[in-house]
Order: structure tokens, then sequence, then C-alpha cells
């Protein structure tokens, strides 16, 4: 006869056999829904590519120069095409006269306006660099030029920009603060112009950007009186009929962040909020 232990034993074992049976019937866990991005993997964003085209004004050459080339080893696709160096005026004029450009960086916010009230950038531009004022003469200073008062001596051939450029604008506020009256013997389009002039020995002083100074080898520079009361304020910005608006957006963006300002700074721009 049977124990009561082995009673007990017994139906343990029938319902542990059951729960087996059941556990090998069921149906398997199902596997966890695939993400959205697992069934719909999301595209990589395109590589920015193509020729771009910008306008600069002239007193930006070399410091422009150097910022095209770095972007283009940062872009490897885009073709910087030969930028357009000329007085912020004249470009201006050109861009709303129809030339396709892609990018615009004024020596001045009033020649950029220009073009935003044209219709053809959205919200303006972005500062991004500020600039002063030197008097500039001749390697070995022959004319004996020691202060901006002597800009006034009529025995002096004094090399302007024009006033319908920054340069101009800016070269006018400087001698009324200095209180002196200058005839000079001829305008210019550009800063770049006055430079080479007064480096060629046709004049004997001119008015450029400080930051010119570097890219005058037969030149040398004082700072004028009055000269950190007149700062130009440079911004860039991309035109909102850019042929190729993703890296219109890519060069705004390098020229306003470390890499374009710090090839500005050591340049001698000084920074965008002075």
């Amino acid at each position: 006869m049977p124990t009561t232990r082995g009673r007990r034993v017994l139906p343990s074992l029938a319902a542990l056999g059951l729960a087996a049976a059941l556990a090998a019937c069921a149906s398997p866990a199902p596997a966890p829904s695939p993400t959205p991005s697992e069934t719909h993997p999301t595209p990589e964003t395109p590589a920015i590519s193509g020729e771009l085209a910008i306008s600069a004004a002239a007193s930006l050459t070399k410091a422009f120069d150097e910022i095209a080339a770095a972007f283009e080893v940062e872009y490897p696709d885009v073709d910087v095409l030969p930028i357009e160096y000329d007085g912020s005026s004249t470009l201006a004029t050109q861009i709303i006269e129809g030339k396709p450009v892609d990018v615009f960086a004024s020596a001045d916010e009033a020649n950029l306006q220009k073009v935003t009230d044209a219709g053809l950038i959205t919200g303006g531009g972005t500062r991004f660099a500020t600039n002063t004022l030197v008097v500039v003469v001749p390697a070995g200073n022959p004319g004996g030029v020691a202060s901006i008062a002597d800009l006034a001596d009529p025995a002096v051939r004094v090399v302007l920009c024009d006033a319908e450029v920054p340069c101009g604008k800016a070269s006018i506020k400087l001698i009324d603060l200095n209180g002196i009256a200058v005839t000079p013997v001829s305008l210019e389009q550009n800063v770049s112009a006055v430079l080479t002039k007064v480096g060629a020995g046709e004049a004997d002083a001119g008015l450029v950007y400080a930051t010119d100074v570097a890219r005058g080898a037969d030149v040398e520079s004082f700072v004028p009186d009055h000269a950190g009361e007149v700062i130009n304020k440079y911004p860039i910005a991309a035109l909102d009929g850019a042929a190729n608006p993703a890296a219109a957006a890519a060069f705004v963006a390098f020229v306003t962040g470390p890499a374009g300002q710090a090839i500005l700074a050591e340049l001698g721009f000084g920074k965008p909020g002075a």
C-alpha cells in the first residue's frame, strides 16, 4: 500500500508534466517591432558640392583668398570661383542689375542694405569683421607726411577713395573729425587702387584700411588721430537667388565661424561686435 508521502509526490510530478507540455505548445514571444529608422532608414545629408560665386569688398582680398582656400579643404566638392573684388558700391550695383552671385560680403552695412532693399537678400546680413583707417605713404615717406594734418598741405599729393565707396565715406568722416580740408589729386573706386597709387609713388599719401598695409610691400603707415572713432562694419549674406544655396550658406557659416574668424583676426580685422 502506498505511503502518504508517495501519494503526495505523484500529483506533483503530474503537474510538472502538464506545465512542460503547455510551455512546449505555446507560441514563441514576438520579436520587437523595428523602429521607423530601421524600416525607413534616414538618408544621409547630401554632400555640399558645385561652384560658388562670391563678390567681396576689395579690402577683403587677402583674407577671402585664404578663407576660400580653407573652405575648399573643408568642402572638397565645392569649387569657389575666382572671387570678384571691388568697391562695395560697385558690387552692390552689379548684383542689383542681375550679376549672378551666391554670396556678397560688403565693407559697410549700407551697401548690403541696398541689395536687401532690392529684394535680393532676406533678413539683411551678418556682421563678421570691423576695420579702421590709417594714413599710408610710399616707402621712405618722400613727402614727409607726419600726421593727418599734413594731408591738408596743397604740396602733398593725396589720393582717396571716392565718396560712394565705404573707404571714401570713412575717409571723409575721419578728415572732418580732424578739422582739415583735403583736396585729393584723384578719387579711386576701391581701396586697392589707392594702395597701388601710393605704393607706385604716384601720390605722397592716402587713406586705406589698417588691414591693407600688409598687402602693400612698398608702403609705410601710421594711425591718425580719431581713427578709433571711424569703424567700418563688414556684413556678409547669401543671396536669396543663389544658384548654390547650400554652399552659400556653408560659406557664410565658415566666415562667421571659428576658422574664418581666426584668419580675419590674424590679418588685423577687428571683431564683429567691436
